[in-house]
């Protein structure tokens, strides 16, 4: 095996490991339902393999991170609902990959506004993606637990869903321009 495949096995799983320690250390990790969704730091380490490997590291590292969710309290009604809130979902948000080259390049060109450009772009797509399977699952599984005051399981999924993957997609946005930024060489060097 070339050390680069190593390289890449390592960090997807170095950084996986991360992001799942982000989502259980209760300080980082802001539970505000009872059915799961947290305001948490976890897609930070998703989004960086994402955006130094591209689209196999992020999907591989979003995989991974979300299947490791389930031996630590994952809420899961059925098989389906769980492959959709764990395996699908958490997956979806290596799709930030689809922006790595544009963001390599705009660093090595010291470009910090089109880098920016492209990291809101890809953490954006990511959490969208990650939105729909979470606002699918809830439309199909959750009406059951929708509060009286809500009538409407369309519009009661996409409030509970958007209520912390909105305020996550500010956290990331942010965090992963400010690390890229910081140290932009250190962050890519070995994706290219």
């Amino acid at each position: 095996m070339s050390s680069k495949k190593v390289l890449f096995l390592v960090e997807v799983a170095i950084f996986t490991a991360l992001a799942l320690a982000l989502d259980l250390i209760p300080f980082l990790s802001f539970k505000i339902w009872g059915q799961g969704g947290s305001i948490s730091f976890a897609m930070i380490p998703v989004f960086i393999i994402a955006f130094r490997w591209g689209l196999k590291g992020g999907l591989l590292s979003g995989f991974l991170f979300g299947i490791l969710q389930i031996p630590f309290g994952a809420w899961i009604l059925t098989p389906l609902q769980g492959f959709i809130e764990y395996g699908l979902a958490f997956t979806v948000i290596g799709f930030a990959g689809v922006f790595a080259k544009q963001i390599q390049q705009a660093v090595k060109d010291g470009r910090a506004g089109k880098y920016f450009t492209y990291i809101l772009l890809g953490v954006l797509l990511g959490t969208t993606l990650r939105f729909i399977g979470h606002f699918i699952a809830g439309v199909v599984f959750f009406e059951r637990f929708m509060p009286e005051n809500f009538t409407n399981i369309w519009f009661y999924s996409f409030v509970y869903n958007f209520s912390y993957l909105f305020p996550c997609f500010i956290i990331c946005s942010v965090a992963v321009f400010f690390l890229f930024y910081k140290q932009p060489r250190t962050l890519l060097n070995t994706a290219s």
